[in-house]
C-alpha cells in the first residue's frame, strides 16, 4: 500500500492587490508571478532552491504575456536554478487553489518533497484576441474578443441558458435563494469595513510581499468609507431590474500569490515553521450558469474526507465573486457560522484576480489560522462554467 504523506503550508505569500487599470497594470504577469515565487523562496533563507522539485501555478487567461507556461516563466525570472521545473494549471477562478492541490498530492504520493505552488492574473493586460478566419482572404470585418472574463467565442452547441454572463448568474442564484439588494450590498460593505480594519491592525502585513518599483503597499480597491446608501444608489448592472451591481461583485484585479508546500521529513530543511497542515481536499460540479453554488457540495465533501464538521472550524475564506452567489452558499450551510466567514474581509473588497484568487484565500486562511495558535479552517470557491473547490487546513501548534 502507498503511504501517504502530510503536507504542510511553510509560507504563503501574495502582492497587494491592484484595481484594473491601477497601480499593477504596467506589470507584467510573469513578472507578478516570478515576484511571489522568488518571495517565498527567499523567506525560508536555509532552503537551497535547487532542492524545489516543482513550482505550480494556476492562470486563468493564458492569451497574453502569460503564454508559454508562466510557472516555468516565474521560475527563470526568480533567478531560481534552471533545474526548477514549472507547470502552469487552468482551472479558470480556481487554478491557484488547483496549483496548490495538485502540489500538495505531489507531495502526499511522495513523487515530490517541496514545491511551491500560487497563482497569477493581470486583468488589466489581458489581450483581445482575433480568431483565424475559416477561409482564406476574408472579406468581411473580423472581431476582436476580450480575455478579460467571461465566455468568448462560444460553441454554438452549448445550450444558450449556460452561456449567459457570470452577473446574470448571480441574478439567477439571487432569484433562486430570494436574496435581496440590501441583503448583498449589506455583505458588500461588511467585506469592506472588515478588510480595511484588518489592514489598519496590521492582519495581512506578514502575507504581503511588495514589488519593486511599484507604489502599492494595500490592496487597491478596498473602500473604507462607503456606506449601505452609497452602494444602494448604484444601477443595476446586469438586468434593468436587477439586484447585482459593481459594488456588490467582486471587481476585475491584478495579482499573484505564492505558497511553499512540503512534507513532514523536508520541513527542518528549510529553516520554516509550518503555518498548516493540508487535511484534505474535494472538488464538485454543477450546471455551468449555477457556478455560484458549486463550493456547498465541494466544501461538504472536503470535511467529510478531513473527518470534522462544521462546528469545527474556526475560520473560513468564500471568495466573493458576487455578494449574491456568497450568500447562496452560506444559506446552504446552515451549520456554519457566518461571523467566521471572511473575518478579514473577501474578493468584493480585496479583488479577485483569478488565477490567484484561489491560493490568495488559502494565503489568507493559513495565516488567520496560524496567529490563533491552531484550529481547523476551510478555503473554497465557485468557478466559472459551473466548478467548486474546497481545501481544509489544519493549523500546526
Amino acid at each position: 500500500m502507498t503511504r501517504v504523506n502530510d503536507v504542510f503550508v511553510l509560507d504563503a505569500v501574495r502582492t497587494p492587490i491592484g484595481k484594473y487599470g491601477g497601480a499593477l497594470a504596467e506589470v507584467r504577469p510573469d513578472d507578478l508571478a516570478a515576484a511571489v515565487v522568488g518571495a517565498v523562496v527567499r523567506r525560508s533563507p536555509q532552503l537551497d532552491p535547487a532542492e524545489i522539485d516543482d513550482v505550480f501555478l494556476g492562470n486563468a487567461n493564458g492569451a497574453g504575456e502569460e503564454n508559454r507556461n508562466v510557472a516555468r516563466m516565474a521560475v527563470l525570472l526568480a533567478g531560481l536554478p534552471t533545474s526548477v521545473p514549472g507547470v502552469t494549471v487552468n482551472r479558470l477562478c480556481g487554478s491557484g487553489l488547483e496549483a496548490v492541490i495538485e502540489a500538495s498530492r505531489a507531495i502526499a504520493l511522495g513523487e515530490a518533497s517541496l514545491c511551491v505552488a500560487g497563482g497569477v492574473e493581470s486583468m488589466s493586460r489581458a489581450p483581445w484576441v482575433l480568431p483565424k478566419p475559416e477561409r482564406a482572404y476574408p472579406r468581411s470585418h473580423e472581431t476582436l474578443h476580450s480575455t478579460t472574463l467571461g465566455w468568448r467565442m462560444v460553441n454554438p452547441r452549448m445550450p444558450t441558458d449556460w452561456t449567459i454572463s457570470l452577473g446574470e448568474c448571480a441574478e439567477v442564484l439571487a432569484d433562486r435563494y430570494r436574496i435581496s439588494r440590501e441583503a448583498q450590498d449589506e455583505f458588500a460593505l461588511r467585506s469592506h469595513h472588515r478588510a480595511a480594519s484588518a489592514w489598519k491592525e496590521g492582519f495581512y502585513d506578514d502575507e504581503t510581499v511588495s514589488l519593486d518599483g511599484v507604489d502599492l503597499d494595500r490592496d487597491e480597491g478596498i473602500r473604507p468609507t462607503t456606506s449601505q446608501a452609497a452602494l444602494a444608489r448604484l444601477k443595476p448592472a446586469f438586468r434593468e431590474a436587477g439586484t447585482v451591481t459593481a459594488g456588490n461583485a467582486s471587481s476585475l484585479n491584478d495579482g499573484a500569490s505564492a505558497v511553499l508546500l512540503a512534507d513532514e521529513a523536508s520541513i527542518g530543511r528549510t529553516g520554516a515553521r509550518p503555518l498548516a497542515r493540508i487535511a484534505a481536499r474535494a472538488v464538485h460540479a454543477v450546471d455551468p450558469h449555477l457556478f455560484g453554488i458549486a463550493p456547498v457540495q465541494a466544501a461538504h465533501t472536503a470535511l467529510r474526507r478531513a473527518g470534522i464538521g462544521w462546528d469545527d472550524l474556526h475560520a473560513v475564506e468564500l471568495n466573493e465573486a458576487y455578494a449574491a452567489q456568497s450568500l447562496a452558499c452560506l444559506a446552504e450551510w446552515a451549520e456554519l457560522d457566518p461571523e467566521i466567514v471572511n473575518q478579514q474581509g473577501g474578493a468584493i473588497a480585496i479583488g479577485h484576480p483569478l488565477g490567484s484568487s484561489g491560493s490568495r484565500i488559502l494565503t489568507s486562511l493559513a495565516w488567520q489560522l496560524h496567529r490563533r495558535g491552531g484550529g481547523w479552517g476551510l478555503a473554497a470557491l465557485c468557478i466559472g462554467v459551473g466548478q467548486g473547490l474546497a481545501v481544509v487546513l489544519e493549523a500546526t501548534a
